[in-house]
């Protein structure tokens, strides 16, 4: 097997490599690292960041998860990041946009998953919640347009928001409605790797 996917899979990062994987048809496996699993010397001589997922791949060692993606896809499957500028553009255009949202959802996230209830701060809760739906507004209107965030095709794009949105619905949270993004989702709960990779128990 030549590639390995190192990280426990209760993390956003990791759903999404190992999502991947499985969308590539890549022979892979997955290795428990990170949180309560802990790292070890030579996890952090691969990856002195401390973060998860890093893979090795026939001896190439490549940590990010978005550069992972983007990796994975060119050597792999090509389909899902095309040679094309403008197809991989708006891949990568919502790539980033991600790690923009992440930020939004971490207090509803660790507050609801992570925190005992009698710890919670509901009004820091709220507020996050509050601004994932406006986020969840601007991809709303971009899946308006097309039916997914890499145009008229599945693509890589799709994959980072796309282990956000299972969370989103998965919080318990005020949501506001988001038919697009909706629709969206109902799509990639069929793609091949999602309901196994990512519609896990957050904890």
């Amino acid at each position: 097997m030549s590639l390995i996917i190192w990280g426990r899979l209760n993390s956003h990062n990791v759903k999404k490599v190992a999502w991947a994987a499985v969308e590539a048809g890549i022979d892979h496996e997955r290795r428990d690292i990170g949180g309560k699993f802990g790292f070890t010397d030579a996890y952090l001589a691969m990856n002195p960041n401390r973060l998860i997922p890093t893979i090795e791949d026939d001896g190439f060692v490549l940590w990010e998860s978005n550069a992972i993606l983007r990796y994975l896809a060119a050597k792999y499957a090509p389909a899902l990041w095309p040679d094309d500028l403008r197809a991989r553009a708006l891949a990568d255009r919502w790539m980033d946009w991600q790690t923009s949202y992440a930020p939004a959802q971490f207090n509803a996230f660790w507050g609801i998953v992570r925190t005992a209830p009698a710890d919670r701060d509901l009004a820091a809760i709220a507020a996050s919640a509050a601004t994932c739906g406006e986020k969840m507004a601007i991809l709303d209107a971009a899946l308006a347009e097309k039916p997914w965030l890499s145009g008229d095709s599945f693509r890589i794009g799709d994959i980072p928001m796309g282990v956000y949105a299972h969370t989103w619905f998965t919080l318990d949270i005020e949501r506001p409605a988001r038919p697009h993004v909706e629709a969206w989702y109902e799509r990639l709960k069929a793609r091949p790797g999602y309901a196994d990779n990512v519609m896990i128990p957050l904890t």
